[in-house]
């Protein structure tokens, strides 16, 4: 009897075998799913190296924006600092001048105060009032005093006229006088009509004198 196979009916042998590849292309197809990556095209990038470039580009970024904000913060407050220790040195230096120029201020003013009656004493010492008593002693005590201050008389008859140190009243001839220098050649001292001050260098008043030019 001859075996005849009906037309349109796979075979049996050839059904399972068929059957059996289509499932493993389904498993394999199914583990790709889940979680194995497919392989890049040629030419693409992974994602991870794109977001790692991304870090790095931010990173450089920041690096040359500059400095961390608390060393800039850290920066301005030293400068802020510096800046008031020189005013602080300046204001030092400028009260310790003033101080001194008020004490030396102070110190004149007094001295100042004090010639009229160091000129009452002067005359009344060239007239022989205080040559000896007490009142000479209160003199003399006071004028010593006066001089620990830097205050001292100046005016002589034959010295150099001098316009910082003298203040000429008069001009008169050349006197006939032997205390006068005889080799004088220039504007001379005849007569100290009041006496001048000085305290160290600073002329308190001028010597009030009568002046001549050598004949």
């Amino acid at each position: 009897m001859t075996d005849e196979t009906t037309p349109g009916v796979p075979e049996e042998g050839v059904t399972d075998e068929t059957s059996t590849e289509a499932a493993e292309d389904a498993i394999n197809t199914e583990s790709v799913n889940d979680g194995e990556e497919a392989a890049p095209r040629d030419g693409a990038a992974p994602a991870g190296a794109d977001a790692d470039a991304s870090a790095g580009v931010g990173e450089a970024a920041t690096e040359d924006s500059g400095d961390h904000p608390d060393a800039v913060l850290a920066a301005e407050r030293l400068a802020d600092l510096q800046r008031l220790q020189a005013e602080y040195v300046n204001y030092k230096r400028r009260v310790d001048r003033d101080r001194a120029l008020v004490q030396e201020r102070v110190v004149r003013d007094v001295l100042e105060s004090m010639l009229p009656v160091l000129d009452d004493i002067h005359a009344a010492r060239q007239h022989g009032d205080l040559d000896d008593g007490p009142f000479a002693a209160i003199a003399d005590k006071l004028e010593s005093t006066l001089g620990r201050y830097g205050l001292a008389r100046y005016g002589a008859k034959g010295e150099e006229f001098d316009p910082q140190q003298h203040e000429a009243l008069m001009h008169t001839p050349w006197p006939d006088d032997d205390e006068l220098p005889a080799d004088a050649t220039s504007t001379t001292v005849v007569t100290v009509l009041q006496p001048g001050y000085r305290a160290g260098e600073q002329v308190l008043r001028p010597a009030r004198v009568a002046v001549a030019d050598p004949a």
